[in-house]
């Protein structure tokens, strides 16, 4: 089956009141951003018959605002603006580096964050630099605004905490207090490029006083239904300094916050140590 475009109903709100109203009226209606995996879906015919509440008209989730404690991405701000944001590249650079990776030019300049955060794939590209950034996904519906930290949206695979008539207005990055030491993103993939991830991980290591560790930020994406911080690692580290046996230990830990299984892309025993190699690695300063 192929996708019939007269079969669908578009409703294309200029406002983010008028989409929120748009979308109580049509509840069942599919939200569209940069549309570049609900396309795939239009093609193979799965949005027949369907309301798309097109997004694209809606100007206030296009910006990028910098404020005192931090910087807020509207929605519908792409993975190629990112990229090209004077402080988003300074203050928030695994972002950028993560945006880079999603799919070739064409789908960094459609596809947007608001979208890659709503689409809740296990394997989403932005989300190990939004977990360890401690990112704040702001939501907008009839009964107002709330926060959602990033740690809380994802329900599961393909899932968010959104309640019924909900929509991701931005999303908010605050300043850290004191520059992190250092910090990394990868992506493994079959390629080294337009490839969805085996594994990917997001780090920050902020160093105190007496050359121990005062904060440690550990993310893996693709190795369990959601984004995963590496909770019982960072709670190891924190306080130590990273020896061999300091460091080792913590990658023990890994375990306890990450489920990985077996797929199309790789097996879990894949998955387990390559990821274990990259968190040693980072720890050690030999990944940057």
């Amino acid at each position: 089956m192929r996708g019939d475009a007269k079969s669908m109903t578009v409703l294309r709100p200029r406002s983010a009141a008028e989409a929120v109203k748009s979308y109580a009226k049509v509840p069942t209606a599919m939200p569209l951003a940069g549309g570049t995996d609900l396309m795939v879906g239009w093609n193979l015919g799965v949005l027949n018959g369907r309301s798309i509440l097109d997004l694209s008209r809606v100007a206030e989730w296009k910006k990028i605002n910098v404020v005192s404690d931090g910087i807020d991405i509207g929605s519908l701000v792409t993975h190629s603006e990112i990229q090209k944001h004077p402080v988003i590249r300074k203050r928030f650079p695994l972002l950028v580096a993560a945006c880079g990776t999603v799919g070739a030019a064409q789908i960094q300049n459609r596809g947007t964050i608001g979208g890659n955060i709503a689409n809740a794939s296990p394997a989403g590209d932005t989300f190990p630099a939004l977990a360890v950034y401690e990112a704040t996904v702001r939501v907008l519906g009839q009964s107002g605004r709330r926060g959602v930290p990033i740690s809380e949206i994802f329900a599961g695979v393909k899932k968010t905490t959104l309640k019924p008539g909900e929509l991701i207005e931005a999303v908010f990055l605050p300043f850290t207090d004191t520059a992190p030491t250092r910090g990394v993103f990868r992506k493994v993939g079959t390629r080294a490029a337009q490839a969805i991830s085996k594994t990917m991980f997001a780090g920050l290591l902020f160093n105190g006083k007496g050359g121990v560790l005062a904060e440690a930020r550990l993310a893996f994406g693709s190795l369990a239904p959601t984004v995963r911080r590496l909770y019982a690692a960072e709670s190891f580290l924190k306080g130590r300094k990273l020896d061999d046996k300091t460091i080792n230990a913590a990658a023990e830990l890994m375990t306890t916050d990450v489920s990985p299984i077996d797929d199309i892309r790789s097996t879990r025993e894949y998955r387990l140590v390559v990821s274990r190699n990259l968190l040693i690695a980072f720890l050690k300063g030999e990944v940057k």
